[in-house]
């Protein structure tokens, strides 16, 4: 979805030279044919139809251009580690990569791939969730933007001598005036306000807690629009418990800057505003925020007796990448930090089973499969004075005073405990 909306705006703006690099056998090959000549097709919820067609459609890396100035990763975050590695032949210093959205760690997989001093000498950004809620239409042809949030967070760790400023000014040149990015406070921050690892598996919790998952569907179940008052409620207390992290962190580390960490009441609030019919509860925002009309839980079609049946897609990236890149990466710093999550835990234990994977084993992040996350045990961190020091995350709290010469200072970019 990501990919047909950036293509489209990007590819219109003029003196700009697009490449899509995938890496999935034949996807290049079949979105290259897919492609009209006009382009893809945006429909824009704040203006007119927009058409732009990508240059160069490829899997091949060294077909790339090698003075790119832009990289954005708009994919799943389980793959960043292989897009990563693969793109780093190719990439000179001082390149601005990024992603959005750029899920739990981002910070610690850019640096244990492409190496600290290649990452302190380009610009590293990260959104914490996408600009706007959108589908495709038609495969290589057309997507929908149902609604562009009004902000989002984004944390930007630029190269010295370039500003944070610059960076963004960048990405609005790329979405337009909407959404508004607004500066987190670090890397951590955007880590732990990461939207998408709370709604999506919590929601898809709190849908199929009480009924059997093999059970197929006629037709795809809404996803946001379908939730119950219960799932509005296990939302607030995961959220609660992501809080109160940043309580225990900024007690333990009283010049830690986590201001930008919020409730996601109050990130829904700020993204959708008057999109939202009701704001009585989260249970209500999610049911009349019109950037969530229509949209359904993943699904598979099945045949049965003839009939087209639905039954739940737990290989969807709400369970693959939202659990492994996002949750159980709170979960990680939530167990170094020493903070109880007992409705987290529910989350991820139904998720893990769900999915075939083993994160959580008697309470503690000691599964098989921890080596996929990015939780900070997977990079060799248990003791969370030594994660804090080692990734600079204190030093961020003088991300917003200014050097000498007026610009503002560099954030520290994290270095890996491996």
């Amino acid at each position: 979805n990501a990919i047909h909306v950036l293509s489209s705006y990007v590819s219109a703006l003029p003196d700009t030279h697009v490449t899509i690099l995938s890496l999935l056998p034949g996807e290049a090959k079949r979105l290259a044919a897919a492609i009209p000549d006009e382009g893809i097709r945006c429909i824009n919820d704040l203006g007119d139809d927009v058409y732009g067609k990508p240059d160069v459609v490829t899997d091949k890396p060294e077909s790339i251009p090698t003075d790119l100035d832009l990289v954005i990763f708009a994919l799943p975050s389980f793959v960043h580690e292989l897009y990563l590695k693969t793109l780093k032949p190719y990439l000179r210093e001082g390149v601005t990569i990024g992603a959005m959205p750029a899920e739990g760690g981002f910070d610690l997989c850019a640096i244990h791939n492409l190496g600290s001093d290649f990452v302190r000498q380009s610009n590293l950004f990260a959104l914490e969730t996408l600009p706007w809620a959108c589908r495709i239409i038609e495969y290589g042809k057309s997507v929908e933007v149902l609604g562009t949030k009004k902000e989002v967070e984004v944390i930007v760790s630029p190269k010295h001598g370039t500003t944070k400023a610059s960076v963004t000014d960048i990405l609005h040149r790329l979405v337009g005036k909407l959404p508004v990015f607004d500066p987190a406070s670090n890397c951590l921050a955007v880590t732990l306000m990461n939207i998408n690892s709370v709604w999506h598996p919590t929601i898809s919790y709190g849908f199929y807690r009480n009924r059997d998952v093999n059970e197929p569907f006629d037709e795809p179940p809404l996803f946001y629009q379908g939730a119950d008052e219960y799932t509005g409620e296990k939302l607030g207390l995961v959220s609660d418990e992501v809080l109160e992290i940043k309580r225990v962190l900024i007690k333990r580390y009283p010049t830690l800057n986590l201001d930008s960490l919020h409730h996601v009441s109050h990130w829904m609030l700020t993204s959708y505003g008057d999109d939202i019919g009701d704001k009585t509860s989260i249970y209500t925002m999610l049911r009349t925020n019109k950037g969530y009309r229509g949209l359904t839980h993943p699904m598979k079609e099945v045949d049965i007796g003839g009939e087209t049946k639905y039954v739940p897609n737990f290989k969807y990236r709400y369970f693959t990448e939202d659990i492994p890149m996002g949750l159980v990466v709170t979960r990680g710093i939530a167990e170094l930090a020493g903070v109880s999550t007992p409705h987290m835990d529910d989350v991820i234990l139904w998720c893990q089973k769900m999915i075939g994977k083993e994160y959580i084993v008697d309470g503690r992040l000691t599964g098989k499969d921890l080596h996929s996350t990015r939780a900070p045990q997977h990079y060799g961190f248990t003791d969370l004075d030594k994660f804090m020091e080692v990734n600079h995350y204190l030093d961020a709290a003088a991300a917003g005073e200014e050097e000498e010469d007026g610009s503002p200072a560099a954030q520290e970019v994290p270095i890996s405990a491996q």
